[in-house]
């Protein structure tokens, strides 16, 4: 079969669309091996593919990294047009006769915290259903910049999404608290701003930026200590806060059993504690994709209760 409508996006006309369904897979997959079993095909064949594309188009679509395969900015540009135009038609393929609509994967990225302790427990009724759903893990703003190139079909946001590529509506709310073990405990009078510099600081990242927009909100002051200690997981911080190594700003729902336990404690209670409102972002076209749509729904039924 080839692609009747390949004119201005650097595909030559005939392109056979077999391949261009195999590249935008391998774009979302990440890698020819996580693509293979997506598209039924064996990985050799999938790579022949791609090289069969890339000498058609003339541009190399992928370079190999660690992690599996990276996309140019040719790949990022194509997989941008290709996105909408194949997924309807993948929607259309699927609702002839004796077609299930539970066969076109789903594509859902955001943050690893949210996602694992949050959404695929929500969603998991829907797996055990059939439905078929491929999660990536990351920063926001990548993941944004991936989802407007087509790679995603959702992605939980933690900031608002702007511009008016893509689509987005409000999560849920999630509340930060600053918190330690029992043996970090501070005086209850006195000033808890002063208290706390002698307490460890973990956090997920160098830059500290959960703990200084909690240090500008609540105290009014600018953060100036040091992390003692940076994992790039919010459970992993928790995890460690719990086990003694100092204190910590976390969304409540990440240490809601700690704090039920005894295991943590909240170092400080302000009146008017941090919010920070979570999105879902979707790219356009693909509620074309029913499945999409049942996650969207099921996502926002479920985050009521978060």
């Amino acid at each position: 079969m080839t692609n009747p409508t390949t004119g201005g996006a650097g595909i030559p006309p005939h392109t056979d669309l077999n391949q261009l369904r195999t590249f935008l897979a391998v774009y979302r997959a990440g890698s020819l091996t996580a693509a293979a079993p997506l598209l039924g095909l064996s990985q050799p064949t999938v790579t022949t593919q791609i090289r069969a594309l890339e000498r058609r188009t003339g541009r190399e679509l992928f370079t190999r990294s660690a992690r599996g395969v990276e996309p140019t900015a040719f790949a990022h540009e194509l997989a941008g047009r290709l996105a909408d135009p194949l997924d309807a038609l993948v929607a259309l393929e699927g609702t002839g006769p004796g077609a299930d609509d539970r066969t076109v994967p789903v594509y859902l990225a955001g943050p690893a915290e949210l996602l694992c302790t949050r959404a695929l427990p929500a969603l998991a009724p829907l797996v055990a259903g059939g439905l078929r759903l491929r999660v990536a893990t990351g920063l926001t703003d990548p993941l944004l910049d991936e989802l407007r190139a087509g790679r995603h079909d959702l992605v939980i946001s933690t900031r608002r999404v702007r511009g008016r590529a893509l689509v987005s509506v409000p999560l849920a709310d999630e509340e930060f608290v600053l918190v330690a073990a029992p043996v970090w405990a501070l005086p209850a009078d006195g000033d808890v701003c002063a208290a706390v510099r002698a307490v460890p600081l973990v956090t997920y990242a160098d830059d500290l930026p959960i703990a200084r927009r909690y240090w500008r909100t609540v105290f009014g002051r600018r953060l100036t200590a040091r992390a003692a200690l940076t994992v790039p997981d919010l459970r992993g911080v928790v995890s460690a806060v719990a086990a003694g190594a100092g204190c910590a700003v976390v969304p409540r729902y990440l240490c809601e059993d700690e704090l039920a336990s005894g295991r943590l404690v909240v170092l400080h209670e302000p009146a008017e504690p941090p919010i920070n409102t979570v999105h879902l972002a979707e790219r356009p076209g693909a509620g074309a994709n029913p499945c999409v749509v049942r996650v969207r729904e099921r996502l926002r039924e479920a985050a009521r209760a978060w």
